[in-house]
């Protein structure tokens, strides 16, 4: 039995889904969070036969974004067994609505009349009863963050206990042509009429006298256009200070201990084997894991904050805080959404922008979106910041406000290459109300993503790392490399090329050029390249990353000064994304010219990035340019020639596509 779960944004859906299933989905109070559906088992208790399908929250079977569109082409086409429709009891006329399209269906639906201990803290009565009896349906009171007494037990035995049934519907359709504007508005009127009397009749609600709440009064100041630019800014300093310079190397320290501890255990256990065998395993695998699996405490930290955040109702005000800011540059409001998701994950940020209705925007938003440093990215701040700038929480700060401004910009060189006038986009957005987190949803969030972190370090950075180490330890004769001949090695020549153009970078050595190399397999392997490379896997004592006594053994070991460091940061950071996001860029742009054209884009950008904090950042601090400050600025005109011949390209595809679609509105 297939049994899908239906409702609003923001009506608890996703959490209740993961109640029933023990799955830990994605949850967020903002629309766009579930733009897929998942499909799960429920718990042994409620009937593990039965497939639970979490689809996207919906306003209306008529769709007007793409997630709609999901949800209403799954309950039409694949007919479920039943559903439940998850109904925020707090704002019962707006949630009915979508119930009353739902019951005109046919198939048996459930209402779980969710968020029902709110209503009960503010003094509103449902009558659940009498609403199951105008509505034609069971309604059963819910609460889905709670573990006991939360009635899910009761939704899904209803929902189980009407397989084969049918569903009468309350209200009757017209018979109208879904063309006839005016038709669809007038039936609409009349449903909404039908909707608010069931209201008028079942609920009991407690006026408040004060036209202005608390949250109103602090609304009024996080998502002011001006306070709510500084107050986002000084939250996300302070996430980053504390998971980067404070608790997260607090507990680093241990795990630390425990990664040296057992690298030199293998190494003592290899003592008598060949070199390379030791080399591998203790170096390879151990030290380049270990390099990247150090940084894990900071990341988790980080990722405990965020979703503390989210489940506090912050990060919805944050969308609308940044909301103005993207329409200036001709994204859609909705471009916030994958932004502020991208702070975790690429790939979910790129897939969140199919919210998006206008396709020039939705490609330019899963173009630019993974700008924002991701998780993957923050091992590669961590260790050059702990290295070169003693462990500052202005360096990961940096990090992200020059990843939001190259978004801005970028937003405007994808207006002007597409030669497109800013359309007027609406951002709709359900504030949910301000409420204490819950620590547990937060750890068990934190936890899920540190379960995918470990996943990716003891497969695709292990694989990577043995590969590094095979590569730099043998030459191209498969003879050991001695001492000294490092540059012969299978790594170093492959590597050298690359390196060469990364000299007007401030950073032409092969060693950091296959580290950039590998990161984009997985940016964490930048981490453990390095590591493998320069011989130091023991650097990841957070002590010796100069969070107490200076970076001398690392930056000396790397050869990099603070400025290169810098820019071989940024370089990391704002190039393309690693090859899953890559991938998730292509299925959501559905358009080679785009995906070629945005990992251009990309490239062109972490190299400029670089290129002026190396040269104008040694300008400084030295009084002259960088070296290889001339083929640099070749390198830049190349880059520029590139971007205009395919932005003529571009132009002309979209002035015929948009020629062809007014000539068939005309029509």
């Amino acid at each position: 039995m297939r049994i899908a779960f239906a409702g609003n944004p923001n009506s608890g859906k996703t959490t209740m889904f993961n109640a029933l299933t023990g799955r830990n989905e994605k949850v967020g109070n903002w629309a766009g969070v579930t733009v897929g559906r998942n499909e799960g088992p429920f718990k042994a208790e409620y009937g593990a036969e039965n497939i639970a399908v979490d689809l996207p929250g919906a306003y209306s079977m008529s769709p007007f974004t793409p997630e709609e569109g999901i949800t209403s082409s799954y309950i039409r086409d694949e007919h479920p067994d039943a559903i439940i429709n998850i109904v925020d009891a707090t704002n019962l006329s707006r949630s009915l609505f979508f119930t009353t399209q739902l019951l005109e269906l046919g198939i048996p639906v459930v209402v779980a009349l969710n968020k029902s201990d709110i209503n009960d803290k503010e003094n509103t009565k449902i009558d659940a009863e009498k609403l199951s009896t105008k509505l034609g349906c069971p309604v059963i009171k819910t609460v889905s963050t709670d573990d006991k007494n939360n009635g899910l037990a009761d939704v899904a035995a209803a929902a189980i206990s009407l397989m084969g049934k049918g569903q009468k519907a309350p209200y009757l359709q017209a018979d109208i042509d879904l063309h006839d504007k005016a038709a669809v508005d007038a039936e609409d009127r009349k449903r909404y009429a039908f909707v608010n009397q069931i209201v008028k009749d079942v609920e009991s609600r407690e006026v408040k006298s004060s036209d202005t709440t608390v949250q109103d009064k602090i609304d009024n100041i996080v998502t002011n256009k001006f306070a709510g630019i500084i107050i986002f800014a000084a939250v996300m300093w302070a996430v980053f200070s504390i998971s980067q310079t404070y608790v997260g190397p607090w507990v680093a320290d241990y795990l630390v201990g425990w990664i040296e501890s057992f690298k030199e255990w293998v190494a003592g256990q290899l003592e008598n084997s060949p070199a390379i065998l030791s080399a591998l395993l203790a170096d390879g695998i151990v030290g380049g894991v270990g390099a990247v699996v150090g940084f894990l405490p900071l990341v988790m930290v980080m990722y405990f904050l965020i979703a503390l955040l989210e489940d506090c109702g912050y990060m919805a005000r944050a969308s609308v805080v940044l909301d103005p800011l993207f329409k200036r540059v001709g994204l859609s409001g909705k471009s916030v959404i994958p932004v502020v998701i991208g702070t975790g994950c690429g790939i979910p940020a790129i897939m969140a922008c199919r919210t998006i209705r206008d396709e020039r925007e939705r490609r330019a938003t899963a173009m630019l979106a993974t700008f924002i440093p991701c998780g993957a990215k923050m091992p590669v701040i961590a260790l050059f910041a702990g290295a070169f700038f003693a462990g500052a929480g202005w360096v990961t700060t940096l990090m992200y406000a020059m990843g939001l401004a190259l978004i801005l910009l970028g937003a405007l060189l994808v207006s002007a290459v597409t030669g497109h006038k800013f359309r007027r986009s609406f951002f709709i957005i359900d504030l949910p109300k301000y409420k204490w987190p819950s620590l547990k949803r937060a750890f068990w969030s934190m936890m899920e993503r540190a379960k995918a972190y470990i996943i990716k370090a003891s497969t695709i950075i292990l694989v990577c790392n043995c590969v590094v180490q095979i590569m730099q330890t043998f030459n191209w004769h498969f003879q050991v490399v001695e001492e000294g001949m490092e540059s012969t090695s299978i790594l170093a020549t492959i590597a050298s090329p690359f390196a060469v153009l990364m000299i007007p970078l401030g950073f032409g050595a092969w060693q950091l050029a296959a580290a950039a190399i590998t990161g984009f397999i997985a940016k964490e392997n930048v981490v453990g390249t390095i590591a493998v490379v320069f011989a130091i896997t023991n650097f990841i004592d957070v002590d010796e990353l100069a969070m107490t006594g200076g970076a001398n053994a690392v930056a000396a070991t790397m050869g990099l000064t603070s400025v290169t460091a810098l820019a071989y940061l940024a370089f990391n950071l704002f190039t393309p994304p690693c090859f899953a996001a890559i991938g998730a860029m292509r299925s959501e742009m559905n358009h080679r010219g785009w995906l070629w054209s945005a990992i251009g884009l990309q490239f062109s950008t972490g190299y400029t990035v670089a290129f002026l904090i190396y040269q104008f950042g040694t300008l400084f601090t030295e009084g002259h340019f960088g070296t290889a400050f001339i083929p640099g600025l070749i390198a830049e005109a190349a880059m520029v020639l590139a971007i205009v011949l395919i932005s003529k390209k571009i132009r002309a595809d979209f002035d015929k596509k948009y020629e062809l679609h007014n000539n068939v509105q005309a029509a």
